[in-house]
């Protein structure tokens, strides 16, 4: 993708992968061994923000930081059920979907798109949503895609973001930032229980 450094080709960090960290930096490696790419011509980082494997977005977004400190190249975020909403659409799907993620806690993240011939505009915004709720839709009979969303409603369609759409979707866009301004996509307020003084001894 073009940058404002001049790079010719973006890092995709998009890919489903077990972590620690070294095995991430294999798949980069792999990636562009395959794309016959060095590391010098890396002009932009394209990072997938999720909703989604809260731990795995945060070891992208950390990939995505020291390849900014040690190659000083800037970064964008992709929304996940953006990046689903496009597959899908590319695909062949039409009319109004429902991206369904699971946020666990028995909730979901859910957001509505409309898919025609042109392309897919969002509906509802992304927001959490009961299971009981995603029960209703899958009983009305709406498109319900998602990774893994199978294993909760029998009607779903499993879908699954990849680099490649990332990628494509970073290259339309403009509003690079740097690596360290990127966070998870995550709409549940962070929150601490403070635990109870120990007791004394008896």
């Amino acid at each position: 993708m073009e940058s404002p450094q001049g790079g010719g080709a973006a890092l995709l960090t998009g890919r489903r992968a077990p972590f620690p960290e070294r095995r991430s930096i294999g798949l980069v490696e792999e990636a562009l061994a395959e794309a016959k790419c060095g590391r010098e011509e890396i002009g932009a980082l394209a990072v997938g923000l999720g909703p989604g494997s809260y731990t795995g977005i945060r070891g992208a977004i950390a990939l995505a930081q020291g390849w900014e400190l040690g190659r000083g190249v800037p970064a964008l975020g992709v929304s996940s059920v953006e990046c689903l909403a496009a597959q899908a659409q590319a695909a062949g799907r039409r009319g109004a979907v429902y991206i369904v993620v699971d946020a666990q806690r028995n909730e979901f993240y859910l957001a509505r798109y409309d898919l025609d011939e042109a392309g897919w505009r969002e509906a509802e915004a992304l927001r959490l949503a009961a299971k009981t709720e995603i029960e209703s839709l899958a009983a009305a009979g709406q498109a319900l895609l998602g990774p893994d969303i199978r294993q909760w409603f029998d009607s779903a369609t499993d879908l699954y973001a990849g680099a490649v759409t990332v990628g494509r979707l970073a290259c339309g866009r403009r509003d690079f930032v740097s690596a360290e301004k990127l966070e998870p996509i995550y709409l549940r307020e962070t929150a601490f229980k403070k635990a109870p003084p120990p007791r004394g001894k008896m």
